[in-house]
């Protein structure tokens, strides 16, 4: 952390809501800052012993259960962990608090050095935000790669490196409650429905999306997809100069298939220019790049069926993406806590591509409703049976694809233990 920072806020009281991954490097970057801190945590069950004692060896106040007005008293700033509605915090206020509501990537944007590369959209961001600092990496330059993919940015302030580029994942969550943040160029990648859970309704999310961009400068660059142009056109959500891009043929990886992975790739690319990566740096990039794991990631073979792991595919636009990828007969896996969209504008795709539906977990009324009759179709209640049924139903030359469409919450705690499940179950057939 640079020198100058440190008890440059002391005297200041702050709050920061969640104790996960960004909560506790907010409350760190915050209590070396100098100011006084609150960590609050609803439920306690999430708090470690390790992080309690943390807490106690720094003097921060850590408050479990109900968030109570006491806790808000005198704050100057409340820091919302992602996926914290604004709302739900302010119904627990004081009267006449006045402390600034924002998320913890704009606290530490406020204090980060380097370049800023901010990508968002509803599907592919972690994809074209790893493939964009792997690029830059192979290119010569010194990178952070965070944000809502796995280290927060807060992270990088309390550290000691210095990086030419901080690239940056950012969800609507942290989107929407930045007041300043400006990144050099920003990306928004696609739009779909997603977090209705959360937001009250597509606008509401839309604007949380389009919030990243409205601090940029003249001098800065937006990069956005060519099918939203008409919807964007008249808005005026960012001074930034705007750069339509759609899927092109221009960049091939074995390893990002489909369509949806060209728009990536075409995305990243204009994004990287603007650093000076050529289509030559890009090219070579792209020869060692390895995706993150549940993305369309290829487990194996057995009995000539291609067994795929995208348990990332949290969105029905992820499973159209996934089902458009493979030319192969398909045996999809979908099932879970249904997150909100039209089910039956898959159905042309499903009828056309889908050999057999392994439905499992949760919201099976909701897709055995809106697929009846479009493929051979069967329930269980776990993940392993549905793999077992669709084997009996297999053919060589198949794909198994697990693409759930849905969050994982009803049998596991996120998508990475499912997908993990998954390759077990593979291991074991």
């Amino acid at each position: 952390m640079r020198k100058e920072l440190i008890g440059s806020e002391k005297g200041s009281r702050a709050v920061v809501v969640g104790a996960g991954k960004s909560g506790r490097d907010a409350a760190r970057l915050l209590h070396e800052l100098g100011a006084d801190v609150n960590l609050l945590e609803l439920m306690p069950k999430n708090v470690s012993v390790e992080l309690q004692d943390e807490c106690k060896d720094k003097g921060i106040a850590l408050l479990t259960g109900p968030h109570k007005p006491e806790y808000f008293a005198g704050a100057s700033r409340i820091v919302l962990s992602p996926g914290i509605p604004v709302g739900k915090i302010r119904e627990c206020l004081p009267e006449g608090c006045t402390a600034e509501l924002i998320s913890e990537l704009e606290l530490a944007g406020r204090y980060a050095t380097g370049k800023v590369l901010a990508i968002t959209g509803t599907n592919g961001k972690t994809t074209t935000t790893s493939l964009s600092a792997h690029i830059l990496r192979e290119a010569g330059f010194r990178v952070f790669e965070g944000g809502n993919i796995g280290t927060p940015l807060s992270s990088y302030v309390l550290g000691d490196d210095e990086a030419d580029v901080l690239v940056l994942e950012v969800s609507s969550f942290q989107a929407q409650n930045c007041t300043s943040f400006a990144p050099e160029v920003g990306v928004f990648l696609n739009l779909s429905v997603d977090h209705q859970d959360y937001h009250r309704d597509m606008q509401e999310y839309l604007d949380a999306k389009l919030n990243l961009f409205a601090h940029m400068s003249e001098d800065s660059f937006v990069i956005l997809p060519e099918e939203m142009r008409s919807q964007l056109a008249e808005q005026p959500f960012t001074k930034a100069h705007r750069i339509y891009f759609e899927s092109t043929d221009r960049f091939e990886s074995e390893l990002l298939p489909g369509e949806h992975n060209q728009c990536n790739m075409e995305a990243a690319f204009q994004a990287l220019s603007r650093f000076g990566v050529s289509e030559r740096e890009m090219r070579n990039a792209l020869e060692t790049y390895v995706p993150h794991p549940h993305r369309l990631e290829r487990v194996g073979e057995k009995q000539g069926i291609l067994f795929v792991n995208d348990s990332k595919a949290t969105t029905l636009a992820s499973v159209k993406a996934a089902l458009e990828a493979f030319d192969r007969p398909i045996l999809l896996l979908a099932g879970g806590k249904y997150k909100g969209g039209d089910l039956e504008s898959l159905a042309p795709l499903i009828k056309r591509k889908v050999r057999a539906l392994g439905l499992f977990g949760a919201s099976r009324e909701r897709f055995e409703s809106a697929w009846e009759g479009l493929a051979t179709m069967h329930w269980e209640p776990e993940l392993g049976g549905a793999v077992r049924w669709l084997m009996t139903q297999a053919q060589e030359g198949d794909v198994m694809l697990l693409s759930p469409g849905t969050a994982s919450f009803d049998l596991y705690d996120n998508y990475g233990q499912r997908g993990e499940h998954f390759r077990t179950l593979f291991q074991e057939l």
